[in-house]
């Protein structure tokens, strides 16, 4: 489960307190943007743990979880923010890149701005001159990158059921862009859509 020991150590070893944990959601799917959330926490607030109790990593959670815990960080978080960028952006310049760009829209967009970062997996946001650390399964370890990876799910499962009203044949709403064999098929008999990252394998090469 998790909680604050990384953000702790952070306060301990530096004395900064604006650390923003940040994550994203949909860096595997093959339609729709990928999307980051920075999320700063008041970590000096002792009931911090109380108010956010259940929030982990949101592929451990159930969408209506998610939706509830949304709401109660983003009313809690001392700050947060979103980037995304869509799929066009992800052709051009590839999905690294892309995520990259959406994690540091997001920090940017923080106020009071972030003094740490503590980033999921092994990214480095080279364009941001703040310290940071890249931690691996920081979504299941840090409350800070776990409450950023529910944010950053329910705003892309939120976008992506609105896709699915505007492109009804692929069943968006369903499987947000993610590659189940619904979605396959669908690729088959319809073509791609405007929201398709053509770049990725299988739309890069004909469906059979």
């Amino acid at each position: 489960m998790a909680d604050l020991s990384l953000e702790t150590a952070v306060i301990s070893q530096t004395g900064l307190h604006h650390i923003a944990g940040i994550d994203e959601a949909g860096r595997g799917a093959l339609a729709g943007p990928v999307v980051a959330a920075a999320v700063i926490l008041p970590l000096h607030d002792p009931q911090l743990p109380v108010h956010l109790v259940g929030v982990n990593d949101s592929k451990q959670l159930t969408a209506k979880t998610r939706e509830a815990l949304f709401s109660r960080i983003t009313q809690y978080a001392l700050s947060f923010g979103i980037g995304l960028e869509p799929a066009e952006v992800i052709d051009e310049i590839g999905i690294l890149p892309a995520t990259r760009r959406a994690m540091s829209t997001a920090v940017c967009q923080l106020t009071p701005p972030a003094q740490h970062l503590l980033v999921d997996g092994r990214m480095r946001l080279a364009t941001l001159n703040i310290p940071q650390q890249a931690i691996v399964r920081g979504d299941a370890t840090s409350l800070s990158i776990a409450a950023a990876s529910i944010l950053a799910k329910v705003t892309r499962d939120r976008l992506m059921v609105t896709y699915g009203t505007q492109f009804p044949a692929y069943g968006f709403h369903q499987h947000k862009g993610y590659g189940t064999e619904f979605h396959l098929r669908a690729i088959k008999t319809h073509g791609p859509c405007p929201l398709h990252r053509i770049s990725f394998a299988p739309l890069k090469r004909p469906l059979l």
